[in-house]
């Protein structure tokens, strides 16, 4: 049976983002679109968790993608649901980095704005889970030049875990469509499907 992937975006990102386009459009290719969900999380944490709990109740035991935030959602849920993650560049401890950010907030996807207030943080805050443990379980892939988060919090943190660290790059992580190869032997989707893909003009 082909695993189930679902994408979690980051803070004020949204389906429409760069790598969640990529991705969808990736296994539209494959003709396994039915196998991917990629919602717009809410952006408060409990709400988010709440739709992110019921997909996972509907796809059974989905390997998870996180980005930034959703790195973080996702390393929560794989602890809690003994799921698989992939992490890129994810946000560590997310709920002590929002000192003087509270207020306003624009998503340039959705064109929402919306107030970003302590009850966030405090969410945020009850997500947090120990450094996880397991090799097999979690990659973690970071860029060393992500000018939003320091990517050495990431590598501390997941240090338990198989990161995959690529020198220069940025938050968006540079150069995902070519790694979609990996993505997808780690979500266990057979290679016959794929290896013979050109992702390329996905770009």
């Amino acid at each position: 049976m082909t695993a189930s992937i679902l994408y979690l975006h980051g803070l004020n990102s949204s389906p429409a983002s760069l790598k969640a386009s990529q991705l969808s459009r990736a296994m539209a290719r494959l003709g396994l679109a039915a196998h991917l969900r990629v919602p717009a999380l809410d952006h408060h944490p409990r709400r988010a968790i709440a739709q992110i709990e019921a997909l996972i109740a509907e796809l059974g035991r989905p390997v998870l993608v996180g980005s930034s935030l959703g790195g973080y959602y996702a390393s929560y849920l794989a602890e809690r649901h003994g799921l698989h993650a992939l992490l890129i560049n994810p946000a560590v401890r997310p709920h002590l980095r929002f000192d003087g950010y509270l207020g306003p907030q624009h998503n340039y996807y959705s064109g929402e704005t919306w107030e970003l207030t302590a009850d966030h943080v405090l969410a945020l805050a009850e997500l947090d889970v120990a450094p996880p443990q397991d090799r097999a379980r979690y990659q973690v892939w970071l860029q060393t030049a992500d000018e939003t988060l320091d990517y050495r919090d990431a590598q501390a943190y997941y240090r338990a875990c198989a990161l995959r660290i690529q020198a220069g790059g940025d938050h968006g992580f540079q150069g995902f469509v070519t790694r979609l190869p990996m993505l997808f032997a780690f979500a266990g989707i057979p290679a016959h499907l794929w290896r013979d893909t050109d992702f390329s003009d996905l770009i």
